[in-house]
């Protein structure tokens, strides 16, 4: 009996699978290499730690548990963050929702114990560690022993006007960052030193700069007068940098 030659279709549908079985093995091995030895926190499903320096993946990690309190507070537990709950209320506009007030873990605040969203105490805590303290150690050769703050909590519309955009800090959702008081003694503020053409200028401008990788919204004495004294750093809805 002859056999009949396979037919020309047969053969290039089985060339075709034969190759799309050759894509996919190549791409399960460059996942398994990639998943291996790149960084963590530029592969956006390896979990968000506050030990990993922030890379490329940092900001879409923070986004996807922010609103998640459950695993907002895993992480910052997971990364020796101590807190409190604070109780949830809400007055018009204003709200105290989703919000922790920090115990230990970071570099202590004065005033101490501002209520803050889990995501914006998130954001604090990967900030302070991975950028604040690095710039200090980096630039001015020393660590931060305090941050001083104008405030999280305000219920308020933006500049206190009596009408217009509500403030994130209505939501607990900011921080007014005025400056650190340094374990050598000195004192480091926005409205000092932001614009100072030395070491203590450099800080204030890589700490800017790094707030700009985690936070949504950072506002520097750059963007108006209004800021010319602190640094506004917030978790709201858009981005902003400047």
């Amino acid at each position: 009996m002859r056999l009949k030659p396979p037919r020309p279709e047969s053969v290039a549908l089985a060339a075709l699978a034969g190759a799309l079985l050759d894509v996919m093995a190549a791409g399960l091995l460059l996942f398994a290499f990639i998943n291996r030895y790149a960084p963590p926190q530029d592969l956006p499903w390896r979990p968000l730690s506050l030990d990993h320096p922030i890379g490329m993946a940092t900001g879409a990690k923070i986004a996807r548990i922010a609103d998640d309190p459950a695993a907002c507070r895993a992480v910052l537990t997971e990364g020796g963050v101590r807190f409190n709950e604070v109780a949830s209320r809400s007055d018009g506009f204003c709200s105290t929702l989703n919000t922790v007030r920090l115990t230990g873990g970071t570099t202590p605040l004065a005033p101490t114990g501002p209520t803050m969203t889990c995501a914006e105490a998130l954001a604090f805590s990967l900030w302070d560690r991975q950028v604040l303290q690095p710039a200090a150690r980096d630039i001015l050769k020393t660590r931060v022993a305090a941050i001083d703050h104008y405030g999280t909590y305000s219920c308020r519309r933006i500049y206190g006007r009596s009408t217009g955009r509500v403030s994130e800090h209505a939501r607990a959702n900011a921080i007014d960052f005025a400056g650190v008081r340094l374990s050598d003694g000195r004192r480091i503020t926005v409205a000092g030193h932001f614009r100072a053409d030395d070491e203590r200028g450099a800080f204030m401008h890589q700490v800017r700069d790094g707030a700009c990788r985690v936070f949504r919204v950072t506002l520097s004495p750059d963007y108006n007068a209004a800021h010319r004294d602190h640094l506004h750093l917030d978790m709201g809805g858009f981005h902003l940098c400047r």
